[in-house]
């Protein structure tokens, strides 16, 4: 059965990340996205989760990107990770491994983290 795709999917990106998107006008992502061929990407009620089990150590400024699903077309596959729950991967066209294009992002938040809870105003709605 295939998931309802929602309308805007989600990318933790560090500053430098962001930064180099906007110069750009596109980004490949970090290491473990090159080192995947996909670009890690989490429907809205995951990120606080992968927020905690991946980025709570980070000294970095983060940002929340709300990314259009739509303009990722079918480069944007739904795959199960952990036996259950399923986050939204970009290859872009033809599985080619393309990097996310700006245009896509509606949105770019930086996250606050207080008490181990990061927060901004995309995840406080």
């Amino acid at each position: 059965m295939a998931e309802k795709v929602g309308v805007f999917v989600y990318r933790i990106s560090n500053a430098r990340e962001w930064d180099e998107f906007q110069k750009n006008g596109s980004n490949f992502g970090g290491e473990l996205d090159r080192s995947s061929g996909f670009i890690h990407l989490s429907k809205l009620d995951q990120v606080q989760s992968t927020l905690q089990n991946f980025f709570l150590n980070t000294k970095e400024e983060l940002y929340l990107l709300q990314i259009d699903a739509k303009k990722l077309g079918d480069g944007l596959v739904y795959e199960v990770v952990d036996g259950s729950n399923s986050f939204p991967h970009f290859y872009g066209p033809s599985r080619s491994f393309s990097p996310l294009p700006l245009d896509a992002v509606t949105k770019a938040e930086k996250l606050t983290l207080s008490d181990g809870r990061f927060s901004c105003s995309l995840l406080d709605d």
